[in-house]
């Protein structure tokens, strides 16, 4: 039997709504309930303040939140640290399911907020306090996606998955990883460390150099990755399914995986910063 889902919000209601990384003043203008595969979702239909009409966009209650204080300052957080001027893309309950996750960026993966707001501070404490990530990390990337894979293995908890399924996924994310480090998810202040890191470690993926705290920064941009491949809607589900799981092991272990102290910069690599 369908379990039939109440609406949190209401019609003419002001709302915050997650679109990517960032956080959009936004009103409730519709509701609805759509059914799939005797699955009720509901969906609002939400327009953004300050956007043209033509950017309104059906959304689920997972990208909404109430008007708060706490809301209201993850927005300027994550303002500061994903800039932009682009308004959010349309969509519409009535696009096709396989043509949103294959033609556009607009696959979701959904980050823990206590992630999101790690992904803030880490932006911070490199961007404006001049501070670096210590390298090599422990655990590595291939280190926690080892400790990940062994934990799966041992409670079996993803459903509907296999062995060769994940090992596919986690080799994904690693492959990912080591091909985006250097052109997509560096700070400019750490580049001159990514030079020397590739010096010292030259024989070396960087997967078995860097650590959670950059792996969380690819989190943003696989949706515009995988966007351009040819996957068919069910790979991407299970995929989507195991990298969403991965968020929760790295949340579960966020104390063990991410650093609470930065390392000071050297005036001399300040300088050499500054040149690069």
């Amino acid at each position: 039997m369908t379990q039939d889902p109440g609406f949190k919000y209401n019609v003419n209601d002001h709302v915050m709504c997650f679109q990517g990384p960032l956080i959009y003043n936004a009103k409730i203008l519709q509701r609805t309930k759509v059914k799939e595969d005797e699955v009720l979702t509901v969906l609002y239909l939400v327009h953004y303040q300050g956007w043209s009409k033509r950017y309104d966009e059906w959304v689920d209650d997972s990208r909404l939140q109430p008007v708060h204080e706490e809301s209201l300052a993850l927005q300027k957080r994550l303002e500061a640290c994903y800039a932009t001027k682009s308004p959010p893309k349309k969509t519409t309950p009535e696009q096709s399911e396989e043509t949103n996750y294959l033609n556009s960026p607009e696959i979701r993966l959904d980050i823990p907020e206590p992630l999101k707001c790690q992904l803030v501070d880490d932006w911070e404490n490199i961007s404006k306090t001049q501070q670096l990530v210590p390298l090599p990390r422990s655990p590595t990337i291939n280190q926690m996606l080892a400790l990940y894979r062994r934990s799966k293995m041992q409670k079996n908890t993803i459903s509907g998955g296999s062995d060769s399924a994940m090992d596919e996924v986690l080799n994904g994310l690693k492959m990912y990883f080591n091909k985006a480090l250097g052109t997509m998810l560096l700070y400019r202040f750490e580049r001159q460390q990514y030079a020397d890191i590739r010096k010292t470690y030259a024989n070396k993926d960087m997967t078995d150099v860097y650590g959670c705290e950059h792996l969380l920064r690819l989190y943003v941009q696989l949706p515009k990755l995988i966007a351009f491949t040819d996957m068919t809607k069910g790979t991407v589900d299970q995929l989507k399914q195991y990298l969403e799981d991965v968020l929760k092991y790295m949340l579960k272990m966020q104390k063990q995986f991410f650093i609470t102290e930065y390392q000071n910069a050297s005036p001399n690599y300040v300088t050499m910063a500054g040149e690069v």
